[in-house]
């Protein structure tokens, strides 16, 4: 960091979270969507998937790239994959979206998507991402078909457990705003026709699994939540559950000047001896934050 007080290089902690995996709706597609990818540099927090947390940012003065990932879509018509997350950048960072819920097995991603129960098709849950989310579980290849959840930052998501459909994993626990919430929790697992009940989101923005007559729910806004699936009904309530959209947070010294691209969408708030600058929205992927 810099030897004169105030100036740059500044010391920077980060919170990168991408953009939770939306929902599948009808067969074979009941896994619910994976978390979005967790990347922390906050002293004595974690990353997601298990890890540590990453080395604190030396930014010197400059211009550096932020992006913050939307959710996928849920699907919105039968027999349909939801959408893959959107990375989120800052800097030399990127936290990679989540997975999608799709047919059959699931999809890779920052937290991988829950298998879908299937008599014909993979019930894998996706992997993960080392260093940023878990893998979704697994679904049941015979009747009554429950499917499973979501992976989320803190751990894998549920498989089924006898003829209920596996929740969302929990996400990872941060301060750094100077109140602990969860982020980047996995969706939960749709309902099924023959009989498996839906599963919940898990904690840290997860949305839930449809239950047979009802809705999906999608990921909270700002938390990387994977989407809940839709059932597999004929047809299922639409649509499927979306993921969470992502968010970029990270401190600087209050002494630093920061200023935003047109794009961003941010808020600000002095917490001890830094100031906490959260982004929620950027308009572009070629928005930037300039630092001196």
């Amino acid at each position: 960091m810099s030897s004169v007080f105030g100036a740059p290089p500044f010391s920077c902690e980060y919170l990168v979270i991408a953009g939770g995996g939306g929902g599948g709706a009808g067969g074979n597609r009941s896994g619910g969507g994976g978390a979005g990818g967790y990347r922390s540099s906050v002293v004595g927090e974690d990353s997601g998937g298990g890890a540590s947390a990453e080395s604190v940012l030396s930014l010197v003065a400059g211009v550096y790239s932020i992006t913050v990932g939307a959710g996928g879509a849920g699907a919105a018509s039968d027999d349909s994959d939801g959408s893959q997350g959107s990375d989120s950048v800052f800097s030399t960072i990127t936290s990679l979206g989540g997975g999608r819920s799709q047919l059959g097995g699931g999809a890779s991603g920052g937290s991988g998507s829950g298998g879908a129960a299937s008599g014909v098709y993979s019930v894998l849950g996706g992997a993960g991402t080392a260093g940023q989310g878990f893998a979704g579980g697994n679904g049941r290849t015979v009747t009554p078909f429950p499917s499973a959840g979501g992976g989320g930052a803190g751990a894998v998501g549920a498989n089924f457990s006898g003829s209920t459909g596996g929740v969302g994993g929990v996400g990872v626990q941060s301060s750094i705003t100077g109140s602990a919430v969860f982020r980047a929790g996995g969706g939960g697992a749709g309902a099924t026709s023959q009989g498996a009940s839906a599963g919940a989101g898990g904690n840290g923005g997860g949305g839930n699994g449809s239950p047979t007559s009802g809705s999906a729910t999608s990921g909270t806004a700002n938390t990387g939540g994977g989407g809940g699936a839709a059932t597999n009904e004929n047809p299922p309530n639409l649509p499927a559950g979306s993921g969470g959209s992502g968010v970029v947070i990270f401190t600087l010294p209050t002494q630093a000047t920061v200023t935003f691209s047109g794009g961003v969408t941010q808020s600000s708030a002095v917490v001890g001896v830094n100031k906490v600058y959260i982004v929620t929205a950027t308009s572009t992927t070629s928005e930037t934050v300039t630092i001196s």
